[in-house]
């Protein structure tokens, strides 16, 4: 107890601050990855990222090496930031394996206090989150995930008059963006294919999907058969659509196996742009389909959930034909029953409409995508497409309508 009532005594001239959030009753120090300690006043006068986090959540391993690319630079610039590391993690064992890939600063595991103080003070709901405190530990900016994916190395200090500049910049750019701007570089002009370079100049006046996807993503390697599928159907069409391969894979070895599983072109490997384009257009999560209509305009940034709800059927992916697919879904549901008996689930499951809570949801038959029109039961959630619907007695699906109408669902490209 004397040590921490010489911490608290020392410090009793102290007006609120960052350093009343990160010490504790015996504790007036944060540590590094190697074990040191580091004294919390030595943060002052700096911006401090309060970074909530933990090794079993695949979002977090994600995000952690971006948050660790922007950290070194903001450094080599000399910048005054600084990142503590709050973790959700399970065991000390898991926290020590987490904690080595991290660069910076870190409440010590053990101190489950702080840990719980700072995730309540900050009403954190979910990880991974980046709080980025001023000196006196009142936040500015509470989505700092999203302004790392969004702006990088840019979003620095994170103040509203920064992020501010950098949204009428974002505002700018989208208004003349253009295929070229997006794709090329000052030293490349190109993209490739299987037989070689395809100028991007190739790529104007078409729609041209952005596909974000790497060989260690198990739902990339689900989706993009699905993909490949739509696309050559398209092609087969003489459509005028591409696909521009965007690889977020760890080697080139990875890269090369998911280029060969593709019959559309490609960034080269390592490209610069790929960081960027990231950035502009805020990719959290992959598989990411961004769709560029034949302007050279963003059309949607859905583009993969629009292939798993409609397949082909989603191409121009504008909104006018989107708003066609749904009035047609529309008017073929009222030949849908109002309830069914299921032989997947024990209740009764009713028609349900996007305005009555039918979607977006994932279909717990087929474990696809879904929205819109459902069979939903109400008492636990469970929902599925109306296509995946079988009555009890097994005899027959609910309805051969039913099918006919619902011929847009993912689940029918298997």
């Amino acid at each position: 107890m004397e040590a921490a009532s010489t911490i608290i005594s020392a410090n009793d001239n102290r007006t609120s601050s960052y350093y009343d959030l990160l010490i504790s009753l015996t504790r007036d120090f944060l540590i590094t990855s190697s074990g040191a300690q580091v004294k919390v006043e030595e943060l002052e006068g700096r911006t401090i990222g309060l970074y909530f986090s933990a090794n079993w959540f695949s979002q977090c391993q994600t995000f952690t090496p971006i948050l660790a690319d922007i950290y070194n630079q903001l450094k080599e610039q000399g910048s005054n930031f600084e990142i503590v590391f709050v973790s959700s993690d399970e065991d000390q064992n898991s926290f020590d394996t987490f904690y080595k890939t991290m660069p910076w600063l870190a409440i010590p595991f053990s101190d489950l206090q702080s840990k719980k103080s700072l995730t309540q003070k900050f009403q954190i709901e979910g990880i991974p989150s980046l709080v980025i405190v001023d000196e006196f530990g009142e936040p500015i900016q509470t989505e700092g995930v999203e302004l790392i994916y969004r702006y990088g190395v840019q979003a620095f200090p994170f103040t509203s008059v920064r992020i501010s500049e950098l949204e009428l910049e974002e505002k700018a750019n989208q208004a003349s963006q253009t295929i070229e701007k997006l794709l090329s570089t000052h030293a490349r002009d190109y993209v490739i294919s299987k037989y070689g370079q395809v100028p991007v100049a190739h790529l104007v006046g078409k729609t041209v999907g952005l596909y974000f996807s790497a060989s260690w993503c198990p739902p990339c390697v689900k989706f993009t058969p699905r993909l490949a599928s739509v696309y050559s159907g398209l092609r087969d069409k003489k459509l005028d659509f591409e696909i521009v391969f965007v690889s977020l894979d760890r080697d080139e070895e990875g890269y090369l196996s998911c280029c060969e599983s593709m019959p559309w072109l490609a960034l080269p490997y390592g490209d610069e742009v790929v960081k960027v384009l990231l950035r502009y257009f805020n990719v959290q999560a992959i598989p990411s389909l961004i769709i560029i209509g034949p302007d050279g305009k963003t059309v949607t940034k859905e583009g993969r959930n629009l292939i798993n709800l409609h397949l082909d059927m989603a191409y121009p992916f504008t909104e006018a034909q989107l708003l066609s697919i749904q009035e047609k879904i529309d008017e073929e549901a009222k030949s849908y029953p109002k309830a069914i008996h299921h032989n997947g689930h024990k209740h009764e499951l009713n028609l349900v409409s996007a305005s009555s809570g039918g979607g977006p949801f994932i279909c717990c038959e087929c474990d696809e995508q879904g929205s819109g029109w459902a069979y939903q039961c109400i008492e636990c959630g469970y929902e599925i497409h109306l296509k995946c619907v079988q009555q009890a007695d097994e005899d027959e699906p609910v309805k051969k309508d039913a099918n006919t109408a619902n011929s847009q669902c993912a689940c029918n490209g298997k």
